[in-house]
């Protein structure tokens, strides 16, 4: 029985097409200043220690304030509701970029950028309350939709922050990120109806129902382990991309960004697709096709690594990116289905912050690979982190599945 104020119908396909915006726009709004922080940092000093560690810091602290909070800010939205965590994170969102905007102190950047990871932090309630107003069925869908429309921002973000910085200056980039998160704010606080915290499944009130595990189940814990694993492998090419492609295949710096957003643009067509698929099979069945999947990611990657034609290199991360929409978006729904609702702020705040976990381990350990070792190995990385993938994940199908197909029903 659906509970008090949650939409019903069509109305709740409006919601989801109105999250889906107010996630595009905010995320494209943060993005806008994303790749032009090594810029802007190097015109504030001259000192290269300075500049090295700060560039990599404005990056990682964010990450770092996710980590730190996204689960308590998850606990806050099970009591009091996620729409006030999206508002929270949108306000958070819009006066950290305006202080960014204002600021001209590197060390005031690297600590505002870190208060914007801690108090922002918006995707996980955004999920949170999707979750509270969608089917359980349709939680991939869901999950797809949100990540479709981070990476789709993330593009728009970058294109639209390069060309204010054409014709401006890099405290107008921050400005208009600001405005376009309180406007977001202002259209979520406005707009989006307010849903009652779920309230605990127990044994005397469902006595039909399946009994959910506790949130630090070893369930749990293993899809969230195998999630972080996932976006860890494809975390390890990161910082050494655009060498590796330059240097591998003598092209463009206009082919070598072609190459990159292939990859997101594999996984933007297809995520839906993915998730449509996934709806219509179990918890055990769903394990079963990740696993061949992440066989398909080692073969790809492997292929990546070896081959010396352009051509066959971009077909390859099209292909991997159409790959990518049936790990993250399903296995966050498998997370989320394994968790009682009233603990769903909790448990996907804690998928945020393995991800962030995971994206800084794989950053950092791909870049330290490609100094040691050299950039030629890149992709035979990749293949073998996704190798590691497969114990886990084999463990869990023979192991938990079960346990997991009672939990989702």
């Amino acid at each position: 029985m659906p509970r008090a104020g949650i939409p019903q119908g069509s109305s709740v396909r409006l919601l989801i097409y109105l999250l889906f915006a107010i996630q595009l726009v905010s995320m494209g709004a943060m993005e806008m200043s994303g790749p032009f922080w090594p810029v802007h940092l190097r015109q504030l000093t001259s000192n290269d220690a300075v500049f090295s560690f700060a560039s990599t810091a404005v990056y990682v602290g964010p990450m770092l304030g996710i980590i730190l909070t996204s689960a308590f800010w998850g606990r806050i939205g099970d009591r009091y509701g996620h729409k006030l965590m999206m508002i929270r994170a949108l306000a958070g969102l819009s006066l950290t970029q305006l202080g960014l905007a204002l600021c001209n102190d590197i060390w005031v950047i690297l600590v505002l950028r870190f208060l914007q990871g801690a108090f922002a932090g918006y995707i996980a309630p955004a999920q949170a309350y999707g979750v509270s107003i969608e089917a359980p069925s349709r939680r991939a869908r869901l999950f797809a939709i949100l990540q479709i429309s981070t990476n789709v921002g993330s593009l728009l973000g970058a294109v639209a922050g390069g060309l204010i910085l054409d014709h401006a200056t890099f405290f107008w980039i921050n400005i208009v990120a600001s405005g376009l998160c309180a406007l977001c704010t202002v259209i979520a606080a406005l707009t989006l109806p307010d849903v009652a915290p779920a309230t605990k499944t127990t044994a005397s009130s469902a006595p039909s129902a399946p009994s959910r595990p506790g949130l630090y189940n070893p369930l749990t814990l293993s899809l969230l382990g195998i999630m972080g694993l996932l976006l860890l492998a494809r975390m390890l090419p990161q910082t050494s991309f655009s060498l590796y492609v330059s240097s591998t295949f003598d092209v463009s710096n206009a082919l070598v960004g072609l190459c990159y957003g292939l990859l997101a643009l594999g996984f933007i067509l297809c995520a839906t697709s993915w998730s449509r698929y996934f709806e219509q099979r179990n918890p055990t069945q769903t394990l079963q096709a990740i696993t061949a999947i992440v066989i398909a990611c080692i073969t790809l990657t492997a292929m990546a690594g070896l081959t010396r034609q352009p051509l066959v290199f971009a077909i390859v991360y099209f292909a991997w990116g159409v790959l990518l929409g049936a790990t993250t978006p399903v296995l966050t729904a498998l997370i989320s289905k394994s968790t009682d609702n009233s603990r769903q702020g909790q448990v996907l705040g804690l998928a945020q912050g393995v991800s962030q976990t995971a994206s800084i381990i794989g950053i950092s350990l791909g870049a330290l690979l490609s100094q040691v070792y050299g950039l030629q190995y890149t992709y035979l990385y990749v293949s073998l982190a996704y190798g590691v993938v497969l114990l886990p994940l084999v463990l869990l199908r023979y192991r938990s599945v079960g346990v997991l197909d009672r939990a989702s029903e």
